[in-house]
């Protein structure tokens, strides 16, 4: 899976986003420009030790990104990429999401601009709240389609049990 942030502004978001993609293997990419120095402390502390098992990819522009892709995936048909907005029409649990997916998120301030999304209509999806809210966090509105989507995929590869530190669980009876 690949999570897009187009260009984003809050380190420690993108901290927290950086982490949320370790922890599920999951590649995340940077759309220039930042609304911070991309080895600020704030993103260091955000995504604690995780950030140097990071996989990340930057780009230039959402231009260079497209092209990026197209020619990583080097395939006929591009990669399938879903933009994640508070303005689309359907939400993110009516689609079906492919591990060789990208889903963009926008940045804080403004979200993925509407020149984008109204070129990729069928593929904008919302996370459903309530009418007065404007949007949620940004890195808690990635972690929940990113797991979604994981949970699409029966998380694949992913540890799926827990077990406590110092004492066990009960057998079951």
């Amino acid at each position: 899976m690949n999570i897009v942030l187009h260009e984003p502004e809050i380190p420690f978001n993108t901290g927290a986003i950086g982490r949320t993609c370790v922890a599920t293997s999951t590649r995340l990419h940077l759309i220039k420009p930042y609304g911070f120095i991309l080895n600020s402390k704030n993103i260091k502390k955000a995504g604690m030790d995780y950030w140097e098992h990071l996989k990340l990819k930057e780009h230039l522009s959402y231009e260079d990104f497209l092209k990026d892709i197209a020619e990583e995936q080097n395939s006929v048909s591009p990669p399938k990429i879903w933009y994640a907005t508070t303005k689309a029409k359907r939400t993110y649990t009516e689609v079906s999401f492919s591990e060789n997916d990208y889903i963009m998120f926008g940045k804080e301030s403004a979200g993925i601009p509407e020149e984008i999304l109204v070129e990729n209509e069928e593929h904008c999806i919302r996370i459903p709240m309530l009418e007065e809210a404007r949007s949620l966090n940004l890195s808690n509105s990635v972690a929940i389609i990113l797991y979604e989507t994981l949970r699409q995929q029966d998380f694949k590869s992913l540890k799926k049990e827990g077990a406590l530190h110092r004492l066990h669980w009960k057998e079951e009876q």
